[in-house]
């Protein structure tokens, strides 16, 4: 069964490209893909892999 995905752009994403991000949920899967390349690879996390991810890096310093 296809699953037509709601994709939601980072608040973080600018229109004057460099590095952009859009991520759509499900109950199962967090899928993330670049916002410029909307037809290319894709990313696939368990909820809790990227809900790990995300307190990470808001509280890493970089």
């Amino acid at each position: 069964m296809n699953v037509k995905l709601a994709w939601i752009k980072s608040s973080y994403s600018s229109n004057e490209g460099g590095q952009c991000i859009e991520v759509a949920e499900t109950p199962d899967v967090v899928h993330v893909r670049d916002s410029k390349d909307k037809s290319g690879p894709q990313l696939a996390f368990e909820p809790a892999a990227w809900e790990a991810f995300v307190s990470f890096a808001a509280t890493a310093e970089v």
